[in-house]
């Protein structure tokens, strides 16, 4: 059994103790979106702008990848109200994902022109930039300038090309490492339902990467 069974990708499996039946969770979906909330709440409260309501909400939200991760990232965009538009190499695997989100795909190729407004969000869910290919990226340099924030899965390197580029042009950055934190946070919790030792845990994380 899935819970949230519109993702269609685990990462946890509980066994219940009442029957033994085993459940399956996904725990990349909040810890990719609660990553970007909070980094664009912490944006938004040094402008003076804080809100309680989603900062994704309304949001052009472009999704780099179709894969495990990227299904749990568009329904989890989507699911705070963000416009996501989906490129993949594969634009098949693309057009399938937005159709089971609900949102619009577009071809890969198109990606570095794709620039309807300012202020969007990226998130590439693809394994463009991971080690040992780190001199990748899946967009320009100059692409990124459209960007309020970018967020990027790959967690090695922590620092990507991507995060590096989008620093150097003023986009809030979020990095795969804080994913990686916030999903082992909640495996934590189901696999002990209790709460974790967060700082401990964050702290030895990142000194790992």
């Amino acid at each position: 059994m899935l819970r949230n069974q519109s993702i269609g990708a685990v990462n946890t499996i509980i066994r219940r103790p009442s029957d033994g039946k085993l459940i399956g969770y996904n725990t990349d979906c909040e810890a990719c979106v609660t990553a970007i909330e909070d980094a664009l709440r912490e944006r938004q409260k040094t402008n003076g702008c804080a809100s309680n309501v989603s900062p994704i909400a309304g949001k052009l939200f472009v999704l780099v990848g179709a894969g495990g991760a990227g299904r749990a990232i568009a329904f989890g965009a989507k699911s705070r109200g963000a416009r996501v538009v989906i490129f993949n190499r594969k634009y098949e695997r693309a057009k399938a994902l937005a159709a089971a989100v609900s949102c619009e795909a577009l071809p890969y190729e198109h990606l570095n022109d794709f620039c309807p407004e300012k202020g969007m969000i990226l998130a590439n869910a693809s394994a463009v930039g991971m080690q040992p290919k780190s001199d990748q990226t899946p967009i320009s340099k100059e692409a990124l300038r459209s960007y309020e924030l970018v967020f990027d899965a790959v967690y090695t390197p922590r620092n990507t090309r991507l995060l590096q580029e989008a620093t150097e042009v003023g986009a809030t950055v979020v990095s795969g490492v804080e994913m990686f934190v916030r999903q082992a946070l909640g495996q934590f919790k189901l696999f002990t339902n209790g709460l974790a030792p967060v700082d401990f845990m964050r702290r030895i994380v990142y000194e790992q990467f």
